[in-house]
């Protein structure tokens, strides 16, 4: 098992600019493929950005352009910029790794426990 730690939420105005990190450390063979989920109050889980070292960088598309994704292999962590942020991009933030892109991505990856994002205007 991986274990998982996110940092860097906090309160941004619309239209600025915060950075997450993810730092891995246990099983960190089990993580091939490192990303970000997000949920908002009441909302379902959603996809936000993987990173592979195979297949590289996906982006869901109402972040594309404004967020970006980087991992520093010999740390085994994982950053995320994110600029232009928009109050809907409010959500707890979710750091989730394993060593398939598609288990990843239908969430049944390992899990860190989330850092808080609130974006006002």
């Amino acid at each position: 098992q991986v274990q998982l730690s996110e940092s860097g939420g906090g309160l941004v105005q619309a239209g600025g600019s915060l950075r997450l990190s993810c730092a891995a450390s246990g099983r960190t063979a089990s993580t091939n493929v490192m990303g970000w989920f997000r949920q908002a109050p009441g909302k379902a889980r959603e996809f936000v950005a993987a990173f592979a070292w195979s297949t590289g960088v996906t982006y869901a598309d109402s972040v594309k352009g404004r967020f970006t994704v980087s991992r520093d292999n010999a740390k085994n962590t994982l950053d995320l910029q994110m600029n232009s942020l928009k109050p809907e991009d409010t959500a707890v933030y979710y750091c989730t790794a394993d060593p398939s892109y598609p288990r990843l991505r239908s969430g049944r990856g390992s899990w860190g426990q989330g850092t808080q994002v609130t974006v006002f205007s």
